[in-house]
């Protein structure tokens, strides 16, 4: 009895996870362009100090300038919340920002090209400050604090 009660309560909580997690998560073509390119950053920093690894960071480098172009060509969904004035500014704001991130992008792949893994690693320094800066002024906050 106990294990058809623990199985039983097993099935219900395996059922509703996949619901519980997309509703909690607000999916975007930008934030998936983004998170495209969060994977490749992470990989990225760990592989730049490393000029052994250089082939990997290039085709790292690429996937990211790939992703970048696309989410180039989009706009925040926070810019629909902000007031009808400053929607253009926000906008124009964030393609900036994205420029600022792709000339950087290719600035970091010339550095890999010339072997130059400790420049290379400042250039990947910059690239984290630029997306925690980018995050906190074009990411929506979450809603939830607890």
């Amino acid at each position: 009895m106990k294990i058809r009660i623990l199985l039983l309560s097993l099935i219900c909580a395996v059922a509703t996870v996949p619901v519980v997690t997309a509703a909690d998560k607000d999916e975007t073509e930008l934030g998936n362009h983004m998170d495209k390119m969060g994977g490749s950053f992470r990989k990225l920093k760990k592989a730049v100090p490393d000029a052994a690894q250089n082939a990997e960071s290039l085709k790292l480098v690429a996937a990211m300038k790939k992703e970048a172009a696309a989410a180039m060509k989009l706009e925040p969904a926070w810019k629909a919340d902000k007031p009808a004035a400053e929607q253009a500014k926000f906008a124009a704001d964030y393609k900036a920002e994205m420029k600022e991130f792709n000339a950087k992008l290719d600035s970091l792949e010339a550095a890999l090209k010339a072997g130059n893994n400790a420049e290379a690693a400042k250039i990947v320094d910059e690239l984290g400050a630029a997306q925690k800066k980018g995050h906190k002024q074009f990411k929506k906050p979450d809603d939830k604090k607890k």
